[in-house]
């Protein structure tokens, strides 16, 4: 067994950043220059008014690895604030994806009844093909995406984690 400052972890980060070019490519930056890995980013803006945006980073690495990517992200000039989301407590993640399925008769049918196992909506479909919209957690989505690939899974497309904390406080 490996000791514990050698495991490696998965964490969601999320970074509260002026609203304005180059940001991203700076955060980024950050993660390919020191040779991090990005597992998923989504970023939004979240307060027009104060021009400012939300980053957030799945990515993985050890407990010491992880502690230098938050205090290098919280040394960025628009960088108003680090959250570790998986640590700080209990957060809500969730992703989207629309997976496109082509089938026909037996295949078609099971691809219609594990869809609506998952609760995935059909929002597109023809005689030949559907093309599903499952929101929930990363894992979900993997499990589901798996399943459809014996039955004629032509493509995926997914937005990436978001995240949010629990509780009254905000970032």
């Amino acid at each position: 067994m490996a000791p514990m400052e050698y495991l490696i972890e998965s964490r969601t980060i999320a970074v509260l950043v002026d609203n304005e070019p180059g940001v991203l490519a700076r955060v980024i930056g950050l993660f390919s220059g020191r040779g991090y890995n990005i597992e998923s980013l989504t970023v939004t803006e979240v307060d027009a008014a104060h021009g400012l945006s939300r980053i957030t980073v799945v990515t993985s690495g050890t407990a010491q690895i992880l502690e230098q990517i938050k205090a290098q992200l919280g040394r960025l000039v628009p960088v108003h604030r680090v959250s570790d989301l998986t640590k700080e407590g209990t957060c809500v993640e969730r992703e989207l994806a629309l997976i496109k399925v082509a089938g026909a008769g037996d295949k078609r049918v099971e691809a219609l009844r594990i869809a609506d196992i998952f609760r995935a909506r059909v929002v597109d479909s023809s005689h030949s093909h559907f093309v599903f919209e499952l929101t929930g957690k990363s894992d979900k989505l993997d499990v589901f995406v798996d399943l459809m690939q014996p039955l004629g899974l032509i493509d995926v497309s997914r937005t990436g984690v978001v995240a949010i904390s629990r509780g009254a406080k905000a970032l």
